[in-house]
């Protein structure tokens, strides 16, 4: 299985999950999630990474209005090949999203815990495989910056402080 980045370059993650000291059922499994079923409760705590094999899934964020009302807005689509949960890997924070299947999915799940421990023992591939997983987050960034940016502009626009804009 190879997966790719947002910036379409490939992961190593063939390597890892053909790799006979990670062996499926053990450090990985191949679950089935159906349509509306979700994946990942924004704030459950869970080291695990997923890797979309197909389907489709959105990433949900939780957002508290003025009035105390919680909406979830969509703020992006994920499918075949990509890869969601890698910030658990880094820190023991609660989940930072939700995810949902948009249509039926077939995805990869990584127990995080066995997955780091393995490439700590597997210096070549754990490399291979942090260098990835920095395009990733770095691809995301820019990303979610861009947002930020657009979104700020809109809110200045929207409250007449156009001089403001450069």
């Amino acid at each position: 299985m190879v997966v790719k980045t947002n910036t379409g370059e490939d992961m190593i993650v063939e390597e890892l999950i053909n790799h006979p000291a990670f062996k499926e059922g053990e450090s990985w499994k191949v679950v089935n999630f159906k349509k509306n079923e979700k994946i990942v409760e924004q704030g459950d705590v869970s080291r695990d990474l997923y890797l979309l094999q197909s389907g489709c899934v959105r990433v949900l964020g939780s957002v508290e209005l003025d009035d105390n009302r919680k909406i979830q807005p969509g703020v992006c689509d994920m499918s075949e090949g990509d890869v969601f949960g890698e910030l658990a890997l880094f820190d023991q924070q609660p989940r930072s999203a939700s995810i949902i299947c948009v249509e039926d999915a077939e995805i990869v799940v990584i127990d995080g815990d066995k997955l780091m421990g393995f490439l700590e023992a597997h210096s070549d591939i754990g490399f291979k495989f942090m260098g990835d997983v920095m395009r990733l987050l770095v691809s995301r960034l820019r990303a979610s910056n861009e947002k930020v940016y657009s979104l700020f502009a809109w809110g200045l626009k929207a409250h007449k402080i156009d001089d403001e804009l450069v």
